[in-house]
C-alpha cells in the first residue's frame, strides 16, 4: 500500500491540469465568477452535478416565483437585464436571463460533474478535485459556488416523525402550485419569503393554509409610496445610520401594513436592516399575503410539537388535522460534504466566517461567491473582487505554479 505522499504524488501523475481557475457550481454566482474571470482573460471550467445551468431556478422553485428586489439590483456584472422585463422578472425570465449570460460572456459549465472531494495539494501548490466517476483535474485557483441553498433544510421533527402523518410531507423545492392542494387543509411551515408566498398562491387556488410562526419576524412592504423598499433603504443608508434607516422604514411599515403584532407576526427588537447584517435574517417582503391573513383566509399558528398521524399537535397542546404539509424550512450549505481544507473560510455548518464583504478570499487560491447572505448584489461584488484578485496573479505567470511536478500530456 503507497504512503500518503506516494499516494499524492499517484493522484498529481493521474490528474488532468486545468489552466485558470476550476468554478464548483453553474448558478448565478458560478457564472458570474467566470464571466468577470472571462473579462480579464482568465479561463475557467465551471463544474455543475445538474443537467443545466441554474438548475434550482429552473427545477426546484415554485411556479409564481418572481424576484424579490426590484432588477435593477439583482443584475450580475457586464449585462443588465432586457429593458422589456418588468420590474420583478418571473423564474422563467430570470433563467433565460442566465442563458443569455453564459452565452455573452461565453462560459460553457460542464453539467453532470459532480464534485467529490476537493483539497488543496501544498507539494503541487494546486487544488485537487475528482469527480463522481474518478476523474482528477488540477487548478491553481478553486472557487467556491455552490451557494448558501445547495440542500434542503428538513426540520427532525418532519424528517423522521413525518412518517407517521398520512398525507403527503413535501419541501419548498418540490413545491410547484397550489393547484394540486385545492379544498384541502395545508400547514405551511415557515413564514419566510417562501412561506409567505406558498400560503398566499394555496390561498389563491382554493386551499385551506395555516402558517406556522415559531420566532419574530419583520415584514415590510414590497414597496412604499410607489417605490421599492429597499432601494430607499439602500439610498437612506448613504446619509444616516443602519439605526436611523430602520426606524424610518419600521415607522413607513406600520403606516403601510399596520400591527404586524396583532395578527401573530411579533417583530424582534432589532431592526430589519441591523438584523440582516448581524445574523443574515432577511425581512419577508409582503405581496399580499397580510391581506389573506387579516381576512382570515390564512391562519397564523404557533410551534409545532408533535406530528401525528392525521395533523400535528401544537406547542399549546392543541391538535389540529390537515392534508398536507409543506416545508418551508429553507436550504442549507453542501460545501462541508466535499470540501477539505476551507477551514479558513468555511464554518463546519458550510457558511462563511468572515462577514461580507471580506469573506470572498481565502489561503492557497480558494475563493467563494454567493455565500455573503447578501443576494445577488453580494455574489456581484464577490464575483468582481475574486476576479480582480486571480487576474494579478494570472497576468504574471507564464506557465502553471510548480509545472514540474505537475506535467502531464493531459491538458484541458
Amino acid at each position: 500500500m503507497m504512503d500518503g505522499e506516494e499516494a499524492r504524488q499517484e493522484r498529481r501523475r493521474a490528474a488532468t491540469w486545468v489552466p485558470g481557475a476550476i468554478i464548483v457550481g453553474a448558478g448565478p454566482s458560478g457564472l458570474a465568477a467566470a464571466a468577470c474571470l472571462a473579462a480579464r482573460g482568465v479561463p475557467a471550467t465551471v463544474l455543475e452535478m445538474a443537467d443545466s445551468l441554474a438548475s434550482t431556478w429552473r427545477h426546484r422553485t415554485y411556479d409564481r416565483l418572481t424576484l424579490h428586489l426590484p432588477k435593477r439590483f439583482c443584475e450580475l456584472p457586464l449585462l443588465p437585464f432586457p429593458e422589456a422585463y418588468p420590474s420583478y422578472p418571473s423564474k422563467d425570465q430570470f433563467v433565460a436571463y442566465m442563458e443569455s449570460y453564459a452565452a455573452a460572456s461565453g462560459v460553457a459549465p460542464r453539467f453532470g460533474a459532480r464534485v467529490e472531494v476537493a483539497a488543496f495539494d501544498a507539494a503541487a501548490g494546486a487544488w485537487v478535485v475528482r469527480l463522481a466517476g474518478g476523474e482528477l483535474l488540477m487548478a491553481r485557483w478553486l472557487v467556491v459556488a455552490t451557494g448558501e441553498n445547495a440542500v434542503p433544510r428538513k426540520p427532525e421533527l418532519f424528517s423522521g416523525g413525518a412518517a407517521r402523518f398520512g398525507g403527503p410531507v413535501v419541501h419548498t423545492y418540490e413545491y410547484k402550485s397550489g393547484e394540486e392542494f385545492a379544498g384541502k387543509k395545508v400547514l405551511v411551515v415557515g413564514c419566510g419569503n417562501s412561506g409567505m408566498e406558498v400560503s398566499l398562491d394555496l390561498c389563491r387556488h382554493g386551499a385551506k393554509p395555516s402558517m406556522v410562526v415559531r420566532n419574530t419576524v419583520h415584514v415590510l412592504p414590497r414597496e412604499m409610496f410607489g417605490l421599492s423598499t429597499f432601494g430607499i433603504a439602500m439610498a437612506l443608508l448613504k446619509v444616516f445610520s443602519v439605526q436611523v434607516v430602520d426606524r424610518i422604514l419600521l415607522t413607513a411599515a406600520r403606516l403601510t401594513l399596520g400591527d404586524t403584532g396583532k395578527l401573530g407576526l411579533r417583530r424582534p427588537k432589532t431592526g430589519p436592516i441591523e438584523l440582516k447584517n448581524l445574523t443574515g435574517r432577511t425581512p419577508v417582503l409582503d405581496v399580499g399575503t397580510l391581506g389573506h391573513i387579516k381576512t382570515g383566509k390564512i391562519k397564523v399558528v404557533g410551534a409545532v410539537k408533535e406530528v401525528t398521524p392525521r395533523g400535528v399537535r401544537f406547542a399549546d397542546g392543541k391538535e389540529e388535522q390537515f392534508d398536507a404539509i409543506i416545508l418551508a424550512t429553507g436550504y442549507r450549505s453542501n460545501v462541508p460534504s466535499w470540501l477539505k481544507d476551507g477551514g479558513d473560510v468555511f464554518t463546519s455548518e458550510g457558511m462563511p466566517k468572515i462577514a461580507f464583504p471580506n469573506g470572498w478570499r481565502g489561503k492557497n487560491g480558494l475563493y467563494t461567491v454567493g455565500f455573503s447572505q447578501r443576494g445577488l448584489l453580494g455574489a456581484s461584488s464577490d464575483a468582481l473582487n475574486i476576479a480582480r484578485d486571480i487576474h494579478c496573479q494570472w497576468k504574471d505567470m507564464s506557465r502553471p505554479a510548480n509545472s514540474d511536478a505537475l506535467q502531464s500530456d493531459n491538458t484541458v
